[in-house]
């Protein structure tokens, strides 16, 4: 296994977490993951019901998601973008 690939992991793992925490309906946070070669994507999806929890106001919630990913990930030559569907 590749060191990217177990951080991948991680991230994917954080952003579940961080997720299922704010939402009310937790069995419904699906995280994917798209990887190439110069960024990795996370792609979160809730239940429409709670996008606005994780969305936050003004968007605060989810740029504070997109921080701790992105402060997580610094020591990866990838840039990590969460996207919330």
């Amino acid at each position: 296994m590749r060191p990217e690939s177990k951080e991948v992991g991680s991230m994917k793992e954080l952003v579940e977490v961080i997720a299922s925490a704010l939402v009310d309906k937790p069995d419904e946070v699906v995280v994917t993951e798209t990887e190439n070669e110069k960024e990795i994507l996370l792609s979160l999806k809730v239940a429409p019901d709670d996008m606005g929890k994780v969305i936050g106001k003004q968007g605060k919630t989810a740029k504070a998601i997109r921080t701790v990913v992105r402060a997580s990930a610094s020591k990866s030559d990838k840039k990590i973008l969460v996207e919330i569907q």
